[in-house]
């Protein structure tokens, strides 16, 4: 039998694009998609959906109360919680308000499968290695957004990335094939748009920023 999934997202690109994560393995079935969470109430009520992939920030009642109200009637039907935001205060609160779960936007589309997979088999719990590559993709993501601010080109950001794990200018020249004067170039860069000093503040800076 398909599991039977309730949509529930205020955006409707949001709507469509976690549809069309659904629609592309035959084990799942969109029922409905609704825009907040009164209206996934309401739903729920006319028809019990299997799992519902609920928004967290939506006008009128967030997912996070409508989550609330929905378990203490239905607690058998699972809630996984979806956002944009990577606060992990966020997954916290979910599990507070009785979700099984809880999916950040930017994953992947088989992170998303696999997730969701492992949460409706009650005898396969979430995978260590699952975990690890959900929180890996949100680190990298992070990471991008964060040098974005600050203009870095895509180099700028590996070679970022290579300085604050330790390496030299020559390892690094190596693992891009590229000359050191072109390394030191490109760190000259970043040091002036970070508004840093020197490698080790460099590397404190992407400590403190979660770059690494």
């Amino acid at each position: 039998m398909k599991t039977q999934v309730l949509v529930v997202d205020d955006h409707a690109q949001a709507r469509n694009t976690i549809c069309k994560i659904l629609e592309s393995e035959e084990r799942y079935e969109v029922i409905g998609v609704v825009e907040g969470g009164l209206q996934a109430i309401e739903f729920v009520e006319r028809r019990l959906p299997d799992l519902i992939l609920m928004d967290i920030e939506m006008p009128e009642m967030n997912g996070f109360e409508a989550t609330k109200h929905i378990k203490e009637r239905y607690p058998f039907v699972k809630i996984v919680l979806v956002t944009a935001s990577d606060d992990m205060l966020n997954l916290l609160e979910a599990l507070k308000y009785g979700a099984q779960g809880y999916l950040f936007k930017n994953l992947n589309q088989s992170t998303w499968l696999k997730y969701l997979d492992c949460l409706l088999n009650e005898e396969a719990p979430l995978s260590r290695e699952l975990a690890y590559e959900i929180l890996k993709e949100v680190q990298i993501t992070k990471r991008k957004e964060i040098l974005t601010v600050h203009h870095l080109t895509s180099r700028e950001q590996d070679i970022l990335y290579e300085v604050a794990r330790g390496l030299t200018n020559k390892e690094i020249a190596l693992r891009y094939e590229i000359s050191e004067y072109t390394v030191k170039n490109h760190l000259k860069n970043i040091l002036q748009k970070l508004q840093v000093h020197n490698r080790v503040q460099l590397t404190r800076y992407a400590m403190e920023q979660g770059i690494i």
